[in-house]
């Protein structure tokens, strides 16, 4: 019975991330809409959520309300970078970000990054992709929306994925 237990728990384990997660977050450097440019390595220290969103989604609408809410509730805490992919004109992220209230930078990739993220030739590619990524650098889970993860993208789910982050134990800056 122990050891029926123990490859459970193990199976839950190894299973429990993304299947992009486990590895060292790529680096870049993206710009804004006002030009700033932002990278990874800035928020050394922090949980930084790094998301993967169009303009015109209906599901990264909704969840641009749930990271506004996790900004709010962690203050300093995580950092929030949404990519959008294919990039859109600066007109219709600047409308966007008016409309839905957005505070955290959404930066614009000709596809490189979302490339050295989403390793296309992955069959499960989702958007929005949200990555989850600790104080280290390393990408500890990942969710491409999906009606099993609906709970990240228009729920509370994002907020579990966090504290379990935070209560680990991040290094710090």
């Amino acid at each position: 019975m122990r050891v029926l237990c123990l490859l459970v728990v193990s199976a839950v384990c190894l299973f429990g991330a993304g299947e992009l997660s486990g590895r060292r977050a790529p680096g870049f450097s993206l710009p804004d809409s006002t030009g700033k440019q932002h990278d990874p390595a800035d928020f050394r220290g922090k949980v930084l959520i790094v998301d993967f969103m169009q303009v015109t989604c209906d599901h990264c609408i909704k969840f641009s309300a749930i990271l506004e809410q996790a900004r709010i509730r962690y203050g300093d805490r995580i950092a929030i970078l949404s990519i959008v992919n294919p990039p859109s004109d600066q007109k219709g992220v600047a409308g966007y970000i008016a409309k839905n209230m957005v505070k955290s930078p959404i930066l614009f990739d000709c596809g490189q990054v979302a490339f050295s993220y989403l390793k296309p030739t992955s069959p499960n590619i989702a958007i929005p992709h949200v990555f989850l990524i600790d104080g280290s650098g390393m990408i500890r889970n990942d969710f491409g929306f999906s009606a099993a993860n609906i709970g990240i993208f228009e729920g509370k789910g994002l907020f579990a994925e966090i504290d379990k982050m935070l209560a680990g134990g991040s290094p710090k800056k």
